[in-house]
C-alpha cells in the first residue's frame, strides 16, 4: 500500500469546495481545508506508485479550483 499527502493551493475562496470534491474521490482517505502555505491537504492510498500517480493526475488535479498540487509520498507506514 502506498500513502501520500497531496498539498493543494486553490483559487481564492475555493478551499471548501475543493476539499469536499476531493473527499468524494475513490482512494482519498481524508481531505481537509487548512491554513498556511496550502489551502487543502488530502491523504490518499493506492496499491502501487503507478496507481497513485494516476489518482493524482486523472482525478485530483481535475477538480475545479485547484491551482497547484504537491505530492508528498509517505516513506514509512
Amino acid at each position: 500500500m502506498v500513502q501520500a499527502y497531496i498539498l493543494i493551493q486553490t483559487d481564492m475562496g475555493r478551499a471548501g469546495d475543493v476539499s469536499a470534491a476531493c473527499a468524494e474521490i475513490d482512494g482519498v482517505v481524508s481531505a481537509e481545508d487548512v491554513t498556511g502555505g496550502y489551502d487543502v491537504i488530502v491523504k490518499v492510498e493506492a496499491n502501487t506508485v503507478d496507481e497513485l500517480g494516476k489518482l493524482v493526475l486523472a482525478k485530483i488535479q481535475k477538480v475545479q479550483g485547484i491551482v497547484r498540487t504537491q505530492t508528498c509520498t509517505v516513506v514509512h507506514v
